[in-house]
């Protein structure tokens, strides 16, 4: 079975290398839409695969570094690099061009590992990430699935290059999230309440 939680956030950013000149050469935003797809053989005590609430959490988090950010590509222009981190409080800089489909890759394997690194508390069974929808605009998406991610030639996705401002931390529930997750470490979900 398959369940979807969709999550947004408004997004500033330059595509470089594409073929429409706006996008390549113009600092432009979207509205994006973020659908995430958990799929598990079984039902928690609660008869679900994964708590809509817990969803909200890690995950959540991680999709907000996003909302009223730049993302910037780290192999862009240094100055321009060092202007928008001067002059923007909430920054995300990506080992990867900031295109639709990265952004489905990326929060594809970030949700995975969160939940692969979580110990499951209310009797969750295999619950995975199946796909990830990414809704740039109205009339156009990425959807990354496994194979896009781990099997994929499209490139590895150096999650240890990926950086946050400090300001996108101090808002996370926990500011330490990203270095625990790289660092392997278990993550506890809530006790029933």
């Amino acid at each position: 079975m398959t369940i979807r939680k969709l999550y947004k956030f408004e997004n500033a950013h330059i595509v470089r290398g594409c073929s429409t000149r706006r996008c390549s050469r113009s600092i432009h935003g979207h509205s994006y839409k973020v659908e995430i797809f958990f799929t598990a053989s079984s039902l928690d005590r609660g008869q679900m695969i994964y708590d809509f609430g817990l969803a909200k959490g890690m995950i959540g988090d991680f999709v907000d570094a996003f909302d009223h950010a730049i993302t910037l590509w780290s192999e862009d222009d240094p100055a321009y690099i060092a202007d928008m981190k001067k002059w923007s409080e909430r920054w995300v800089e990506l080992p990867l061009n900031p295109s639709v489909e990265q952004f489905a890759r990326i929060f594809f394997l970030v949700a995975d590992r969160m939940l692969k690194q979580t110990k499951m508390v209310n009797g969750e069974g295999d619950v995975t990430i199946e796909s990830v929808i990414v809704h740039e605009t109205d009339t156009g998406y990425a959807r990354a699935v496994r194979e896009d991610v781990y099997d994929s030639t499209m490139g590895p996705i150096p999650l240890d290059r990926i950086k946050f401002s400090d300001r996108v931390r101090e808002e996370w529930s926990d500011p330490a999230m990203y270095e625990k997750l790289l660092a392997g470490k278990t993550f506890v979900n809530p006790d029933i309440v």
